[in-house]
């Protein structure tokens, strides 16, 4: 059986997946999950392709093919085959699926490289780690994240919100794990995915330590319900290229006394340990250094549109759309370079891995939000009202009114089915739901943009660059 197939048959094992006040309890054939999934399906067969299987896999100890977020880079050369592999992920979704490729499983790897980090504070992490590690590695198994906790009141600190359980806490401790209440958001493509780790994402002071803990579990826990936003999926292929593909739906996840077994408890109610492997770049650096090929694919894809479109009406000769063009190439370069200079420049680490360079994937990640949503300006700017000028139906050219419609939407180098398919597809990166979604996740998909380039700051070692300064000048 395939890894796409063997993908599908597990979906259907339970989970509470609720969409528009019902349980969805066939996700393949749901109308509004089935394009994703067979999306999701179709990358992992790349996995059992003869030429790009072998860029995407690895033999494991045991003799178990593997994907390459779970290889330990013992040599300097393997994070450039980690690299290469995302990119060939990425690139099957453009980057507009941004789960799918690896992250969370490499940062899987780095907690596992890492699993001696907190023996002192947590001296049962590393056995948990351990197994949790082959597990997920040796069934192919994707993995996602929660986060942040319920926006009730952003002034408050989650204790103060009036329910102790609006965000996830421990209710009670059993022999057989820890019995949880409360929510996490947000589980970006949680309904289609197998495992979901549980973690603040911001750092939780020392009287929050209730609400500090880090766990995992599988889609279809027992009293585990995801609440999907609305879809943005559409039946409509032709008119909707991207959206009846890759809507990759966000779910808030909810807890009802929920069991969690002891075995899938990594850390229990510690803030000051959880920020220490969050910042730790051995336990974090691994899944960075996937986002960030990541973005590449999509600053690619949205380039490569937006050429397309200054060229569908020919406007690449006039000197202001050519700055604009270039401006998306420097993005492009740009976070390429960050991304091979990471991999160039990694170092042995005495655990004996190789780490990619911290600052050029931090720098790389934090100009991304930044970036994106510049570059679906530039296109806004590029296409003016061009992308509203398309009938409602590509069809329609097709149809009764086509011969007279061929002459009106037709670009200066391109027919008009082939101008309306284009703008249909930069629509769907600028104008339509799943572009603002992808637009809103660029901006914030780490936490407050504010808080990341804060953290650069305090992390980026400026104590040469103020040496050379003051050598000169006193």
């Amino acid at each position: 059986m395939s890894s796409g197939k063997r993908y599908i048959e597990r979906l259907n094992d339970g989970r509470q997946v609720w969409l528009n006040g019902e349980w969805v309890k066939d996700l393949p054939s749901h109308p509004d999950f089935r394009g994703t999934v067979a999306s999701i399906a179709s990358i992992l067969d790349l996995q059992d392709d003869p030429d790009i299987g072998p860029q995407l896999t690895f033999e494991t100890e045991t003799g178990v093919k593997a994907n390459l977020a779970y290889l330990i880079p013992t040599e300097k050369e393997d994070n450039i085959r980690r690299g290469h592999s995302f990119k060939i992920w990425s690139d099957a979704t453009f980057g507009v699926m941004s789960r799918v490729a690896g992250s969370y499983r490499s940062q899987i790897t780095g907690l596992y490289i890492n699993r001696n980090f907190i023996n002192q504070e947590q001296p049962h992490f590393a056995e948990r780690i351990e197994n949790y590690f082959k597990y997920v590695r040796d069934n192919d198994l994707l993995i996602t994240s929660a986060g942040h906790d319920p926006q009730v009141d952003r002034s408050k600190l989650a204790h103060d919100l009036g329910d102790l359980y609006t965000a996830v806490r421990i209710v009670r401790e059993t022999e057989d794990g820890i019995i949880v209440r409360g929510a996490k958001m947000i589980a970006t493509g949680g309904a289609y995915l197998d495992e979901i780790i549980i973690s603040p994402l911001a750092k939780k002071t020392a009287a929050e330590k209730e609400y500090a803990s880090l766990f995992v579990i599988p889609a279809n826990n027992p009293g585990v319900y995801q609440i999907s936003r609305e879809s943005f999926a559409s039946q409509q292929e032709e008119d909707h290229p991207l959206s009846s593909r890759y809507d990759e739906m966000d779910t808030v996840i909810v807890f009802d006394d929920a069991l969690i077994p002891w075995e899938r408890v990594l850390v229990k109610e510690d803030s000051d340990t959880l920020w220490k492997l969050r910042t730790d770049h051995v336990s974090n650096g691994f899944g960075l250094h996937e986002i960030v090929v990541r973005l590449v694919s999509k600053l690619e894809f949205v380039t490569a549109v937006a050429v397309e479109l200054a060229e569908s009406i020919n406007i690449t000769k006039f000197a202001h759309v050519q700055e604009k063009l270039a401006e998306l190439a420097f993005q492009v370069e740009s976070v390429k370079a960050l991304w091979y200079s990471s991999e160039h420049k990694s170092t042995l680490h005495p655990l004996g891995v190789w780490l990619p360079s911290k600052q050029e994937l931090a720098t790389a990640k934090n100009l991304g939000n930044k970036y994106y949503p510049r570059a679906i300006e530039i296109l806004q700017q590029l296409s003016g009202s061009g992308m509203l000028q398309v009938p409602s139906r590509l069809d329609d050219l097709r149809g009764p009114l086509g011969p007279e419609l061929q002459k009106y939407y037709r670009g200066s180098d391109r027919s008009a089915e082939e101008r309306g398919k284009l703008l249909k597809l930069s629509w769907e990166l600028v104008g339509s739901q799943l572009g603002a979604r992808h637009e809103l996740y660029e901006r914030f998909y780490a936490g407050d943009p504010a808080r990341t380039f804060a953290v650069q700051f305090l992390d980026y070692d400026k104590r040469e660059l103020i040496a050379k300064a003051r050598a000169k000048f006193g």
